[in-house]
């Protein structure tokens, strides 16, 4: 059996639950036996700069993201890591060709 690779779902002890504020229905990391665990016991709705996002979920109480409970917490230092409809900045130098961030920040501590 030296061949085979067994695939396995491995949980350690957490299970989700499903939400019953904001989106009931969903499966939920932040719900525990005693309701929602998260800031102010509730999921927050998104805001401008998630508009065109594909992880918007509509619900009747509104619109929430799907991966993270407090949008507007992601967008605070800069762009949100979850944004599926934001390209991230690709700079270039005179030549056109594309800067790579590591290469570019050891040739700077090498004073080069």
């Amino acid at each position: 059996m030296a061949g085979f690779i067994f695939a396995a779902k491995i949980t350690y002890g957490v299970r989700n639950m499903q939400c019953t504020t904001n989106r009931p229905g969903d499966e939920c990391k932040f719900m525990g036996k005693k309701g929602c665990t998260f800031l102010g016991g509730a999921c927050f709705q998104i805001v401008e700069k998630c508009e065109g996002c594909n992880k918007i979920v509509e619900t009747a109480a509104g619109r929430f993201c799907a991966v993270f409970p407090h949008p507007e917490m992601k967008w605070k230092r800069g762009v949100c890591n979850f944004a599926s409809h934001v390209k991230p900045e690709i700079r270039q130098d005179a030549s056109g060709k594309a800067i790579n961030p590591l290469k570019a920040a050891k040739r700077a501590s090498r004073g080069r």
